[in-house]
């Protein structure tokens, strides 16, 4: 099965990069392309992509508000955001905003079609670890209400939730909370359908928002 994916960058030679890099996989298509956030959203209404690589500076509507855009319309389709330095504090932004991760433009190809193919299949592209040093670099920069603990969630997945915020893996978790690997993965998917996430990266994200983890000072 073919993956789709939308490039929007307002820079002609970037697009054409990646439309290279993409469609010269046999498993990838680029469907379309836009030079800013508002074609970009148009385009993932009319194409319905897999995939979208969203570049964040761009005219009309940059990148952060057309992923909130994309994500509102309830698109299936991954963001993946699109930035020159690995600490943007855009990011991090985009990340609240609903975008599955972030990829440097200087990705290497290979790099870049396998970022491509995690997020289609549902996986979180960023390691918690990368997450987690993001949030806090930035957390002043993209202040989020901090409301009470989800009340939906139980003991246990709010257990799961705090833990992966901490930048914990499903084995770390596991081994931290005396549990299965099968257990654990049964939780947290129990959390990203009660808290209606899209994945790891968003959970982390909802830890923060929670007040479940506090960025690191200093």
């Amino acid at each position: 099965m073919t993956i789709r994916v939308v490039v929007a960058d307002d820079q002609a030679l970037v697009r054409g990069g990646f439309r290279l890099i993409i469609d010269a996989r046999d498993d990838l298509e680029v469907v379309g392309e836009a030079a800013d956030g508002q074609h970009a959203v148009r385009l993932v209404g009319e194409l319905k992509p897999d995939v979208v690589l969203m570049d964040v500076r761009m005219p009309v509507m940059d990148g952060i508000d057309a992923t909130r855009a994309i994500v509102a319309s309830g698109s299936a389709a991954r963001v993946l955001v699109v930035t020159t330095f690995d600490l943007d504090e855009h990011v991090v932004t985009a990340l609240r905003a609903g975008a599955s991760g972030f990829l440097l433009k200087d990705i290497r190809p290979a790099e870049l079609a396998e970022a491509v193919r995690v997020v289609a299949r549902g996986d979180a592209l960023l390691a918690p670890t990368v997450t987690r040093r993001m949030l806090d670099r930035f957390a002043h920069t993209a202040p989020a209400p901090r409301p009470a603990a989800p009340a939906d969630l139980s003991p246990r997945e709010l257990e799961v939730l705090t833990l992966i915020g901490q930048a914990l893996s499903n084995t770390e978790i596991a081994a931290q909370l005396h549990l299965s690997e099968a257990t654990v993965k049964t939780h947290v998917s129990a959390v990203l359908r009660k808290l209606r996430l899209r994945d790891r990266v968003q959970a982390v994200v909802a830890a923060y928002d929670h007040g479940l983890v506090e960025p690191r000072r200093g």
